[in-house]
């Protein structure tokens, strides 16, 4: 499990094809040293296994299945794209941003990234497009990871989701390297998708912090 609090940026070294699946090298200078082989990653909100981990120079390699290169946006990243990692949290760790399991359910389209004012300081509003297959989980006021990135959605019209980047998480994510037109990673809150199941299962069911907290949450 990850908490959509990005912990550094790697840079794409390469992206290499082979029988219809593709593998990833990674430069982490402030991960690497902290990952063994097998070890869960997030990359840009998608979970990975870490493989081939090198400190000197700090690489680790991951191997992109066929559902990943299809739900994702990886398999489009090009040698020099700078992208979001993050390490699982370890139990008993304060929760700082949502439940993010690294599951990606589909890509979004960034429609714009634009400072509120002029001053160097200013907040952005991010705006994304996403698919009704995404859309189906999104509220106001609720999470969404976009980039692997907890973010909290200010507004919503069934169609695009608009939120609100502070100066930090701009320049120690990738988001300022992106574009308008870029794919972007999107996973919808697990818990949307939990009360939904519940839902179709017993229609009377109702979520509650009682509920929540009986069952782990």
């Amino acid at each position: 499990m990850f908490t959509g609090l990005i912990e550094a940026t790697g840079k794409i070294l390469c992206v290499d094809e082979s029988a219809g699946t593709l593998r990833i090298a990674v430069s982490a200078p402030k991960l690497a040293e902290r990952l063994r082989t097998g070890d869960s990653i997030a990359v840009s909100g998608t979970c990975l296994t870490a493989l081939d981990i090198s400190v000197n120079p700090p690489v680790f390699h991951a191997d992109l299945a066929a559902e990943t290169v299809a739900r994702t946006s990886l398999a489009g990243l090009q040698p020099g794209a700078e992208v979001n990692l993050e390490l699982p949290t370890p139990a008993g760790t304060p929760l700082g941003g949502h439940v993010v399991q690294g599951h990606v359910d589909a890509t979004g389209t960034l429609l714009a990234l634009e400072p509120v004012s002029n001053s160097s300081q200013t907040d952005l509003w991010l705006r994304v497009a996403v698919p009704a297959s995404v859309g189906r989980y999104v509220v106001e006021k609720g999470s969404i990871a976009i980039e692997g990135i907890s973010l909290t959605v200010a507004k919503f019209d069934g169609k695009t989701v608009a939120v609100a980047i502070i100066p930090h998480t701009y320049a120690h994510t990738n988001l300022h390297t992106l574009k308008a037109g870029d794919k972007v990673n999107l996973e919808a809150d697990v818990m949307m998708k939990f009360f939904e199941q519940q839902q179709k299962a017993a229609p009377e069911f109702e979520l509650t912090v009682d509920y929540l907290i009986a069952n782990g949450y």
